[in-house]
C-alpha cells in the first residue's frame, strides 16, 4: 500500500525496474482505435510481416555535456533493460542545462515488431550517481544497484529463507496489516521455490500512520523470531496474513496470539517481549533500513538492490528480471 501515492515515482520506479511505460509507445498503442479493414484487406495485412521500428537519427550536436558518457548511459540502461531482448534502444541526446553540473539525458526507445517510437527524457546530477525523473530521485551509473544492495547485505536482519549465504538476496518490505502486502505472499511462495538458492528476508515495514496495529504486528513477529526462529515466524506470518481483518484496536490481540500459537509458542510471552525495547527494536532497524532505501510503499521488493515491481508485472517477466539481475552480480562477483 502506497504512503504517498505519486504517479511520477510509479514511472520513475517503471524505468528504473526495467518496466516499458510513459514513452508515448505504449500509449500511442493504447488509445488509437484503427479502422476495421474489410475483409480483403485484412488477410492482405495479415500476411505482412510485423513492421519494424526505425529509431531516429541521432544528431551529434545534441551531446553538449561531458557528464555523463554515453558509455556511463548505455551502461545504466543495460543494467535497467538488458533483460529484454525485444527492446531497443539508442541515446539520443546528452546536454548541458541552465543549471551547473546538470545534464538532460534523452533515450529513443521501442519494441521490435512495432513500428512507434518513444523517447524517455532524465536529468543527472553533478556527481554522476543519481538522476532525476519526475518528482523522485533514483540512483544512476553502469551498476545503479550497487550501494543498495550492499547495504541490504549488512543490515537486512529479518526472518529468512532459503540460502543461507547473502550473495543474492530478495528482501520484501512489508506491513502485517496491508492488504497488498497478503496478495502478493502467494508470488512470494513462488519465488521462494524457483529461486531456492537465493535468500528471501522479510522486513517489517508498518505504515503505522494509515495502519495503527501494524506496528504491534511485528512486534510480536520479531519476538516470535527471536524465541522460535525463522520457521515459527513464518507459520506466525501466514496466519496473520490469512486472519488480517482481524487487526482491529478491540481484536488485533487475539488475532496475534492465535498467530503465535499457530507458530507454536506462548502468547503471553510473546506479547511481554513485543512491549520491551527489544521486541520494538527489531521493528524500528527495520524500519530505520526501509527509510535509508527510501521505501514509502508496501510490498517493496529488492533483487540484490535493485527495486522490482513484484505487483505490477506478470510473473514470468517478474521471474526474468530477477534471472537477469542475479547473473548479472554473479559475473560482477566473479570477476573480483
Amino acid at each position: 500500500m502506497k504512503l504517498r501515492p505519486s504517479f511520477d515515482s510509479m514511472l520513475t520506479t517503471a524505468l528504473i525496474a526495467g518496466v516499458f511505460a510513459a514513452t508515448g509507445m505504449a500509449h500511442a498503442q493504447a488509445v488509437q482505435t484503427p479502422v476495421a479493414p474489410a475483409p480483403a484487406q485484412a488477410s492482405t495485412e495479415a500476411a505482412k510481416p510485423p513492421q519494424q521500428p526505425h529509431l531516429p537519427p541521432v544528431n551529434a550536436a545534441n551531446f553538449t555535456a561531458t557528464s555523463p558518457t554515453k558509455a556511463e548511459v548505455e551502461g545504466f540502461l543495460k543494467a535497467s533493460w538488458g533483460y529484454d531482448p525485444n527492446r531497443i534502444w539508442e541515446v539520443a541526446a546528452i546536454l548541458k542545462t541552465p543549471a551547473p553540473g546538470i545534464s538532460k539525458v534523452v533515450v529513443f526507445v521501442a519494441e521490435k515488431n512495432h513500428p512507434q517510437v518513444g523517447n524517455i527524457q532524465f536529468f543527472v546530477t553533478p556527481d554522476g550517481k543519481h538522476l532525476i525523473a519526475g518528482n523522485s530521485i533514483v540512483p544512476f551509473g553502469s551498476d545503479p544497484f550497487q550501494s543498495a544492495r550492499e547495504l541490504l547485505q549488512q543490515d537486512a536482519n529479518g526472518p529468512w529463507a532459503g540460502s543461507s549465504s547473502r550473495t543474492h538476496q530478495i528482501v520484501e518490505f512489508a506491513d502485517f496489516e496491508c492488504p497488498h502486502c497478503k496478495a502478493a505472499q502467494p508470488v512470494i511462495a513462488k519465488l521462494r521455490q524457483d529461486f531456492p538458492n537465493a535468500r528471501y528476508v522479510f522486513q517489517y515495514f508498518p505504515l503505522v500512520e494509515i495502519h495503527p496495529e501494524a506496528f504491534l504486528a511485528a512486534a510480536y513477529g520479531a519476538c516470535v523470531d527471536r524465541a522460535g526462529g525463522n520457521d515459527a515466524f513464518f507459520k506466525y506470518a501466514d496466519n496473520v496474513f490469512e486472519n488480517q481483518t482481524g487487526l482491529t484496536p478491540t481484536d488485533a490481540k487475539t488475532t496475534l496470539a492465535n498467530a503465535v500459537k499457530a507458530a507454536g509458542l506462548d502468547p503471553a510471552k510473546i506479547a511481554a517481549c513485543a512491549d520491551t525495547p527489544a521486541g520494538k527494536g527489531a521493528v524500528e532497524a527495520s524500519l530505520k533500513l526501509g527509510n535509508e532505501l527510501h521505501v514509502d510503499e508496501t510490498p517493496t521488493l529488492y533483487v540484490d538492490g535493485r527495486p522490482v515491481p513484484m505487483m505490477e508485472v506478470p510473473y514470468n517477466l517478474l521471474k526474468q528480471i530477477i534471472q537477469y539481475q542475479f547473473s548479472l552480480d554473479s559475473s560482477t562477483t566473479a570477476s573480483k
